[in-house]
């Protein structure tokens, strides 16, 4: 047996990091001292030899070009995950198009938005309160300390770009970067990346950031899944959400990392976003009598097409119509653009634009209307806005405005909020807040509700109306409902047994009880003309009055 063990010990071992073949009882030591050397050789330098020729007793002289690669990719995957960091890269080529590009070239493909999606954090235009000069994110960012992050905000705000210039800036400083999304990803894909965490940390100590796309998607027990790792720091969690992170996202999770709050882009920066993607596509700007040109207006020149003009104020209307959401307001102009090209190859246009210009394309304001076909409201059934929205009708109607009643309601009917909903807490609201001084305030709201379901939505929008402005215009009494919130509090309080019903009280509708003295002495009411001295409380609350308020 001795002499087989030494002959395998004799067998040589490829190094993973240097791809020298050394003795086995080498090779540990030797990896060691390849892993201290330092991050740049531990990694870049082993894919060009393996690439560039073939390893030692491999592949001869002879093979094919194609094969190598092949052959070279499987030998220590590890590399190319760490190396990926999944959609990070994509469409940043495409976004550098040449000027020789065809604007038929550059409106195919991916979405206008992936396309132009910055890589630094030079080029990142809005959220100027958390990413500004001097500000701590900024700092941290370009220091290339990168803290776990919870990146809360509207559709379109900037966390995907965010997290991608972190991604982009990650990889050019060793560290690994994967991307997941939370629609799509399971516990054991979570599992697979941390375990492939803590190979890179043990075996080249290198840092992985794992971005997790729409975190609130991810159940508690999955979330629970990260709580150890972010702790011990094997990965650096990133996760971007819609959401509101104190409901959607543990707590022990959230805290771990920190929340940074984006909000919908101003409509200046807006602006900016669509000036880039309007030079991206070589189109000309036109405003109120005067032209203005773009560098890259040279593609309508190479080819037979005609160049395509935009108006400057269908640009200013986009702006402000998307709400500050840039995914919807660049994918707005490439569908107006590409809408106007299509009906431009197939009817002849000669739309001459103002000041004697040449004829072009022309996307006009209406276009763009027509793209978006209506106002883009944010609003989420299901989500912030849709208990932000409730919280404001409700204050509004307490505090007697009516015009800022009907626009917080239009703002939920107009983003598809059930109007059965909405019904539903004016009858709460009748009650709670109208109460006794004006009682017809509950038919109304009832009748209302009433409304809605039999005929729904867009009609019944009118009775919720009439409905919510009669509420605002009502008087206002919370004594019922105050009253009541005092008797709770009463028995939460109370200590002891609760005190039993007085027998005078007691329904007796058989002989035992009767017996028992059930309804003995009970006096009723309509036998007597004059009022009747009775107690109704038990003995030890006799005298309590819940209408009085309470001292705090």
């Amino acid at each position: 047996m001795e002499p087989a063990e030494g002959a395998e010990e004799e067998r040589p071992v490829q190094c993973p990091v240097c791809l020298r073949e050394l003795p086995g009882a080498d090779i540990n030591p030797h990896l060691d001292r390849c892993l201290q050397a330092g991050g740049a050789e531990a990694e870049p330098p082993s894919k060009r030899p393996r690439l560039a020729a073939a390893p030692p007793g491999g592949q001869a002289e002879g093979q094919p070009e194609e094969a190598r690669p092949a052959a070279a990719s499987p030998v220590f995957s590890l590399f190319r995950k760490g190396r990926g960091g999944g959609r990070s890269g994509a469409g940043r080529d495409e976004a550098a198009a040449p000027s020789g590009d065809s604007l038929a070239q550059k409106l195919q493909g991916k979405p206008l938005a992936e396309r132009l999606r910055p890589d630094t954090l030079g080029s990142y235009v809005g959220q100027e309160r958390v990413l500004g000069a001097q500000t701590l994110l900024r700092s941290l960012l370009e220091a290339h300390e990168i803290p776990s992050l919870i990146l809360w905000g509207p559709p379109g705000c900037g966390k995907t770009t965010l997290a991608h210039i972190i991604a982009n800036s990650s990889k050019k400083n060793g560290m690994r970067f994967v991307t997941l999304s939370a629609t799509s990803a399971k516990t054991n894909d979570v599992r697979d990346v941390i375990s492939q965490a803590q190979n890179e940390k043990r075996l080249f100590k290198r840092k992985t950031i794992l971005f997790i796309d729409e975190i609130h998607r991810f159940n508690k027990s999955q979330q629970d899944t990260f709580l150890p790792h972010v702790e011990c720091g094997t990965v650096t969690l990133i996760g971007a959400t819609t959401e509101n992170p104190s409901f959607q996202v543990n707590a022990a999770l959230l805290s771990r990392c920190r929340v940074i709050v984006l909000e919908k882009l101003s409509a200046e920066a807006m602006e900016a976003i669509l000036m880039r993607a309007v030079r991206f596509l070589g189109l000309q700007v036109l405003g109120q009598g005067d032209q203005h040109s773009t560098p890259a207006t040279d593609s309508g020149s190479k080819s037979s097409e005609l160049p395509v003009c935009i108006e400057e104020k269908a640009l200013n209307t986009l702006a402000y119509l998307c709400d500050g959401d840039a995914r919807t307001g660049l994918n707005g102009l490439q569908l107006a653009v590409q809408a106007r090209v299509a009906v431009g190859r197939t009817t002849p246009l000669n739309t001459t634009a103002k000041g004697g210009a040449a004829d072009c394309i022309l996307v006009t304001e209406e276009h763009v209307k027509e793209g978006l076909q209506r106002s883009h409201i944010l609003y989420d059934r299901a989500g912030e806005e849709h208990y932000n929205c409730i919280s404001a009708l409700h204050k509004s109607m307490r505090g007697s405005d009516e015009n800022a009643s009907l626009y917080w309601l239009a703002r939920m009917l107009e983003g598809g909020e059930d109007p059965l909903y909405v019904a539903r807490r004016l009858v709460r609201f009748a009650s709670e807040d109208i109460g006794l001084a004006d009682p017809l305030a509950l038919t109304q709201a009832v009748a209302a509700y009433q409304g809605c379901h039999f005929i729904g939505m867009p009609e019944c929008e009118v009775i919720l109306a009439q409905c919510v402005v009669y509420f605002a215009r009502a008087p206002k009494s919370i004594e019922v409902y105050r009253a009541y919130g005092n008797v709770k509090e009463c028995l939460r309080m109370h200590t002891g047994p609760l005190p039993p019903v007085a027998l005078h009280l007691r329904n007796a509708p058989t002989r035992l009880m009767k017996n028992l003295g059930y309804g003995k002495g009970y006096k009723y009411n309509p036998m007597y003309k004059e009022p009747v001295e009775q107690d109704y409380l038990p003995e030890e609350l006799k005298g309590t009055d819940f209408f009085r308020e309470r001292e705090t």
